[in-house]
């Protein structure tokens, strides 16, 4: 809806921040003595932005900081969450354009009273999150995940309720100031791995199911299968790969509207025996250790928590050397950053590392001791308090 039609779009979301505004003040309590944030995720699946959620609440709960979960029901993150014992709230939401969502997640505010509402969804979470915290006389803090651009009328309505606004790479940084977002609300908390949780080896029969052998080479990608993820330039890049090294197998993590488009070209490239498209798997952390490389071809990225993850796991990453990929990789150093579109340089990236397997072993341990230094939960924790202080006590 957001490159359709951007006047129409501009002016409902000025029509609802006047409506909000109507019955909007301008002071917060910040007397409770001890402080309680509403987290709204409104997305249905349980991708890298949801799990950063849910490690955010338990990083919270470990301070004391008490949470509460509003998330639509049914959701991968309503279960997710109900699992790990967290407090969860059902409150159904159906995109921006659910004016009835606001209403409702404000008169559930107003009974809560928390300090704080945190919104983190793009799916009428941000936008009318954002209004229903401004009716409730809360104030609000958004996460920004995706590094798409908008206009700065649309940017401004829609970031004008949150008094921060918490980018999750640099570069996503960037692109709210090229959209004259006012930066005094920005802050930049990179989004996080848990280490202890993605195990750094794992044996290779944890992939027979995969049909992934002792002496095969195997490369893990995992992305929605969403055409910014680039999926197709891997596909493409095979047959040469293939041609020097026939052991290789690729397995593709993830679901999407891709799927069927993917397997056909694979079909059209004659690889679809190296190749395996396998859906979503809430335990890859348990097993992404127990592949050679890992390979992540998007050519638009916030940051990559997959990404994150392979590092983790101890593997080398090969990446487009696109903005969010460049804050999660280190060069030469914990994996291949590739000219963007260049098949030549991902072939030969790809031949590389296959080929020099002290230097993976290098790269793959570089990469988990820079997750835990520079990417860790603790951290990420840490820099959400700190805007929370801030808003609350003045800090």
């Amino acid at each position: 809806m957001y490159g359709t039609d951007c006047g129409a779009h501009a002016l409902s979301l000025l029509l609802v921040y006047l409506f909000m505004l109507a019955f909007a003040v301008n002071e917060v309590d910040s007397d409770m003595a001890d402080m309680k944030i509403v987290h709204v995720e409104t997305g249905r699946h349980f991708y890298g932005g949801a799990q950063q959620v849910i490690w955010l609440i338990q990083g919270l709960a470990e301070r004391d900081v008490d949470s509460v979960l509003v998330c639509s029901a049914g959701t991968e993150i309503d279960s997710v969450a109900q699992r790990a014992g967290l407090r969860v709230v059902n409150i159904p939401c159906n995109g921006d354009l659910d004016l009835a969502f606001p209403i409702r997640l404000n008169r559930f505010l107003r009974c809560e009273q928390p300090d704080i509402v945190h919104c983190h969804s793009r799916r009428g979470g941000d936008l009318l999150g954002g209004w229903a915290s401004l009716l409730s006389h809360k104030p609000a803090v958004v996460s920004r995940r995706v590094d798409s651009a908008e206009k700065s009328l649309i940017a401004l309505l829609r970031y004008m309720p949150f008094q921060k606004i918490v980018a999750i790479s640099e570069h996503i940084a960037a692109v709210l100031r090229d959209s004259r977002v006012d930066p005094k609300k920005l802050s930049v908390i990179r989004s996080a791995v848990d280490v202890n949780t993605v195990k750094k080896s794992a044996e290779r029969r944890q992939l027979e199911e995969f049909g992934i052998r002792h002496n095969t080479f195997a490369i893990a990608v995992a992305a929605q299968l969403i055409k910014r993820k680039g999926h197709r330039f891997i596909l493409n890049a095979l047959p040469q790969v293939l041609t020097l090294h026939p052991e290789v197998r690729v397995v593709f993590f993830g679901r999407g509207p891709e799927r069927a488009r993917l397997i056909a070209l694979a079909r059209k490239l004659g690889v679809d025996n190296a190749v395996q498209f396998v859906g979503f798997r809430s335990d890859i952390d348990d097993y992404l250790a127990a592949f050679d490389l890992f390979v992540h071809s998007a050519d638009k990225e916030g940051l990559g928590v997959s990404i994150l993850k392979a590092s983790a796991a101890q593997l080398p990453v090969i990446a487009f050397d696109v903005a969010g990929c460049r804050e999660a990789i280190v060069h030469m150093e914990t994996g291949l950053l590739v000219p963007l579109y260049n098949q030549g340089k991902l072939c030969s990236a790809i031949g590389k590392l296959i080929e020099e397997p002290e230097l993976r072993g290098a790269m793959g341990v570089a990469g988990r001791r820079r997750m835990l230094e520079n990417f860790s939960v603790s951290k990420m924790v840490e820099g959400h308090i700190d805007i929370y202080s801030e808003l609350v006590h003045g800090q």
